[in-house]
């Protein structure tokens, strides 16, 4: 049975388990979560944005993070990442990803995550691109909802 979800996710990215990945109690480490949250976030800037930040000039940066630790994931279990922004304000963006186990139809660990628009030439932090902003609002359609 699949879980109900609160939030409608659009974007979805499948997600490698590499053997490393795994620590004494067969279980995925709880620190590379962290690491797939990443990867669902990089594909989700590239697929809606429709470029590649150039982090030498103005990208996002991570001003705060926070991952509940759900259900363990294992080697072969089938993983993806479920990425959406729901905010956007002035010089930041709120993310909120899910990894989804689709061996177990659990969700095995939630994220939310602040990030801030930042120059970093002048390491300072920036106002988000206004063609950045269109994107995200026309591919998250219900951007207005709270998480």
């Amino acid at each position: 049975m699949t879980e109900q979800r609160l939030v409608n996710y659009f974007h979805t990215t499948p997600i490698q388990i590499r053997f490393n990945d795994i620590d004494k109690l067969n279980h995925v480490t709880n620190s590379v979560y962290q690491q797939y949250f990443d990867l669902g976030k990089m594909d989700y800037f590239n697929d809606i944005l429709q470029e590649q930040m150039d982090w030498e000039d103005v990208g996002l940066i991570l001003a705060s993070i926070s991952i509940d630790y759900l259900f363990p994931i294992k080697l072969f279990d089938e993983v993806i990442v479920r990425t959406k922004i729901h905010h956007i304000g002035n010089k930041s963006l709120k993310m909120v990803q899910e990894l989804y186990n689709k061996s177990t139809e659990k969700i095995a660990a939630t994220s939310k995550s602040t990030m801030v628009g930042y120059n970093n030439t002048e390491e300072i932090t920036v106002i988000i691109p206004e063609r950045w902003r269109k994107r995200i609002i026309a591919y998250e359609h219900d951007i207005l909802f709270k998480v």
